[in-house]
């Protein structure tokens, strides 16, 4: 876990975002139309009341094609080893998790992932426009265990959304790969 002293709090004006390397970080970021603006304001648990919404398929739901799903995943493996350690991941119909140890810049770094994306995932579907939700949510780990326990989420969420029944049944997923 990381140090606290190096604690960096930033924000775009809507979501408050946690940025500091050296800690391990669940990062969850959706497509433009899998949300309502209405939907995206819930004043409980912001990061599983978003989860929840997205886990409704609303949506074009692009990502369970398989090709905007290879792009996302070849995304986020381009620079794992270099700004971050992906430690889990879940591309899930129209949003992404994942886990990582943070090196870099946190919104940079989430910026790489949906700009490289985002011009796969037109190409591929021959459309022009955006893909991405404009904002992301973010939790760090307070200790091994809720680390633990958010690797668990990410892998579970296509059993936990009934897609499959066996977190190894997603191939989009670092489940899949265990």
């Amino acid at each position: 876990m990381g140090d606290f002293q190096s604690i960096n709090w930033r924000s775009r004006g809507y979501l408050p975002h946690f940025d500091a390397p050296g800690f391990q970080q669940h990062i969850v970021f959706g497509l433009a139309d899998a949300i309502s603006g209405r939907d995206a304001n819930h004043t409980d648990d912001a990061l599983t009341a978003f989860d929840a919404v997205l886990d409704r398929g609303l949506g074009d739901c692009v990502l369970s094609e398989p090709a905007c799903a290879s792009a996302v995943q070849e995304a986020l493996l381009h620079d794992d080893g270099e700004h971050y350690s992906l430690l889990a991941w879940c591309i899930m119909p129209n949003h992404v998790h994942a886990v990582i140890d943070q090196r870099g810049d946190l919104a940079a770094i989430v910026r790489r992932w949906k700009t490289w994306s985002a011009r796969q995932i037109n190409a591929r579907l021959k459309r022009a426009g955006r893909v991405w939700r404009r904002e992301y949510f973010d939790r760090y780990a307070r200790n091994e265990g809720h680390l633990g326990a958010m690797i668990a989420y990410v892998e579970n969420n296509p059993v936990n959304a009934g897609l499959v029944s066996t977190p190894k049944a997603w191939l989009w997923s670092s489940a899949s790969l265990r």
